[in-house]
């Protein structure tokens, strides 16, 4: 009979992420060592990366990552990247070929800006200009997955462990102010190329540990406004969902992690008036928005990260400090990869968003 500590019982994925309060550049190099030590939280059906202030110097452009199936979709791709958008610069994402990294699609990079006369006729701006894109090329071309959309950030992905999937893709030869990282256990959803995490739209992406089991009220509401979910798994469904609340209807982080990890309505009648009204609206307006099951999650946006566990913190999630830096991860272990000696570490209390943001003037 083995006894406890000889089974391995998997909690489910692995996450991580660094960021940069003073905009210092890190290598992707450690965050390939940092997941690297949480590897048996993963089974080799998805892993990926998130990077910010990776591309300076196309920092104006929309960074459109791209999977193809074939080279139609390719194809049909491009000739609506050429109807609506000017191309800065376009090509291949720069990858190894490694043993570990199989079935491997047609990976390309299109920096783009849309056309003034294509922003005018939709009376709209650039960003729900592009949003509207990858939806109708994610929905509508077949064979076609853009997975990263943002300006100056870039998603990289792939099947298989995390830290391979960062070989493959070559991160040491990337830099940026933050980093976020996963690995994959997936238990009721496909394991596929475009279904490893981040998640992202614009310019935010998502990794989450976790399960989401409020997913169909979740989706439908955000199809109410334009959102399609077509990457086969639940944790898409939170990236849009942040791109509503923050985006769209300017709610802060705070506001949205009062939404999607509502405090308990016992909680909220012990809150003084004010925010006791307010925490009452935010529940009663996007109640459908509110996600149930466990799940951590680490959310980059342009100029920052938020780190946010479910409110009953079902899923682990430790954060550190050293300086500038603030780190986040599943296991104490990946922090202290990238930080052995941090001035500060602890475990943030569910449903209580840790949010980091460049210091002022940084750019």
């Amino acid at each position: 009979m083995k006894l406890e500590g000889q089974v391995r019982i998997p909690s489910g994925c692995a996450i991580t992420g660094v960021f940069a309060r003073d905009g210092q550049k890190i290598n992707g190099e450690g965050m390939i060592r940092a997941i690297a030590t949480m590897h048996d939280r993963s089974n080799g059906l998805g892993g990926g990366f998130a990077g910010y202030g990776i591309y300076p110097d196309y920092k104006d452009a929309f960074a459109l990552h791209v999977f193809f199936d074939s080279k139609n979709a390719r194809d049909d791709t491009e000739a609506l990247i050429h109807t609506l958008f000017d191309v800065v610069t376009q090509g291949r994402i720069p990858t190894k070929k490694m043993p570990q990294i199989t079935d491997e699609p047609i990976i390309r990079r299109y920096f783009v800006k849309p056309i003034a006369a294509r922003l005018e006729a939709m009376q709209t701006d650039e960003k729900e200009f592009v949003a509207r894109f990858v939806m109708d090329v994610n929905t509508n071309v077949k064979g076609a997955y853009i997975f990263s959309s943002g300006k100056n950030m870039g998603v990289f992905k792939a099947v298989g462990f995390p830290e391979d999937v960062g070989r493959f893709y070559g991160l040491e030869d990337y830099t940026g102010y933050c980093w976020t990282a996963h690995g994959r256990y997936p238990t009721n959803t496909p394991g596929w190329w475009g279904g490893a995490h981040p998640f992202s739209l614009l310019d935010y992406s998502v990794v989450h540990n976790g399960e989401i089991s409020s997913y169909d009220a979740n989706r439908r509401w955000m199809e109410m406004f334009g959102y399609r979910c077509t990457l086969q798994t639940d944790t898409e469904v939170i990236t849009y969902i942040i791109d509503y609340l923050h985006r769209k209807q300017g709610l802060s982080l705070e506001d949205i992690a009062n939404v999607i990890a509502a405090p308990f309505w016992f909680e909220i009648d012990a809150m003084p008036p004010e925010q006791r009204d307010k925490i009452t609206y935010l529940r009663n307006v996007f109640s459908s928005l509110l996600i149930t099951g466990p799940f951590s999650i680490l959310m980059g946006f342009e100029g920052g990260i938020m780190a946010l566990n479910d409110r009953l913190k079902l899923r682990s999630m430790v954060a550190a400090e050293k300086g500038e830096l603030i780190y986040f991860s599943s296991e104490e272990c990946a922090i202290r990869a990238l930080e052995p000696n941090p001035d500060r570490i602890w475990s943030p209390k569910g449903g209580e968003p840790i949010i980091a943001t460049l210091n002022a003037g940084v750019v």
